[in-house]
């Protein structure tokens, strides 16, 4: 019994996202669709695959980063590839604070300049 597949054009609208994202995608090895003919078809394991790619990009991670650690499960198994994550997951919550502070910065900066200009204003 085949197991459900999404077309390519499937795949774009279930995790809007463009074409051209999608074979950007596989470009770079990300995903890797069964093809019939020039048909692409996508599975459960590249909709898991796809799931955690965009989970990835939106914590702020390179898209080698997500290649290497996808790479890890295939070639070292599940607990390989979670110890990785702690790994990647505390360096980017670093990342993540450092920009949290600049932006903090940026703001209370810009709040003293407006308030500064409107009281010349006044």
């Amino acid at each position: 019994m085949a197991e459900n597949r999404l077309t390519f054009k499937e795949m774009c609208a279930e995790f809007d996202v463009t074409p051209r994202t999608l074979r950007y995608y596989e470009y770079i090895e990300l995903l890797t669709p069964e093809k019939e003919g020039r048909t692409r078809f996508y599975g459960a394991k590249e909709l898991a695959r796809m799931t955690l790619i965009l989970r990835g990009r939106r914590f702020g991670f390179a898209l080698e980063d997500i290649r290497q650690w996808l790479l890890i499960y295939e070639n070292e198994g599940t607990e390989a590839q979670m110890r990785e994550w702690i790994t990647l997951a505390d360096k980017q919550l670093l990342e993540l604070a450092e920009q949290q502070k600049q932006l903090q910065d940026t703001v209370t900066e810009l709040k003293a300049l407006r308030d500064e200009t409107a009281k010349t204003l006044s």
